[in-house]
């Protein structure tokens, strides 16, 4: 008869990892993991893991807390040692300079933007404020929301 093994894990695996203020499942391989932080897409998770010389394939739960360092705070000089086709917001309209944004700063950059349409009230602020779509696609018969309008039932008979 055939014991079965049970699947032990390293005692250093960490379950849960937390980059850049984002809780991250450490089953997850280095770069679908990079991918879960708000600001940071495919592309740019694997030339991160690139630049450090990681594994993408390994699973980011088996990483060394210096290793977790390290892609922290490529993250967050990420503006520095990319180029500028890589990064979220280029030539920012306050400073000028090319950033890249992740978690709750982008979030809030991006609503200020909105913000400072609508308050100069421009095309695409008066769309932001309607609630309509603000890139030029059709609206006739996509984007309906609220309650129907000019459908009436059959009465049961």
């Amino acid at each position: 008869m055939s014991e079965s093994i049970p699947f032990v894990q390293k005692p250093e695996f960490k379950y849960v990892v937390r980059i850049a203020d984002t809780d991250i499942d450490g089953n997850l391989n280095v770069a679908q993991a990079l991918t879960k932080i708000r600001g940071i897409g495919w592309t740019t998770s694997l030339s991160i893991c690139k630049m450090l010389g990681i594994d993408t394939k390994k699973r980011i739960g088996e990483l060394s807390n210096a290793e977790l360092k390290r892609i922290e705070d490529t993250i967050r000089e990420l503006s520095k040692k990319c180029p500028p086709w890589l990064l979220n917001r280029r030539k920012d309209p306050r400073t000028g300079e090319n950033l890249h944004l992740i978690g709750s700063d982008l979030v809030l950059a991006v609503r200020s933007d909105v913000d400072l349409l609508k308050k100069i009230r421009c095309w695409r602020g008066i769309r932001h404020m309607l609630g309509l779509k603000v890139r030029g696609q059709k609206t006739r018969t996509t984007g309906r929301t609220g309650i129907t309008v000019g459908v009436r039932k059959k009465p049961k008979k």
